[in-house]
């Protein structure tokens, strides 16, 4: 049920944002379940580690995460 809180939209109005939510429905019903969202750049681990390996020493630990 799609109910209007605030505002007087025109029939075509309330159309198109029904047709936005019924698209968007259709198409998570159609993904499989055990599909994965795809990670975005900046959230994958890969690209901070992927510059260079720390090297030895007291301060090791600090550039694993955060290389300089």
């Amino acid at each position: 049920m799609i109910k209007v809180v605030r505002g007087n939209p025109t029939p075509e109005e309330l159309a198109a944002a029904l047709a936005v939510v019924r698209a968007r429905a259709a198409t998570a019903a159609a993904e499989p379940s055990g599909a994965e969202t795809p990670r975005d750049a900046w959230s994958d681990p890969s690209r901070v580690a992927a510059a260079r390996l720390p090297q030895p020493g007291p301060t090791a630990w600090g550039r694993t995460y955060w290389p300089s």
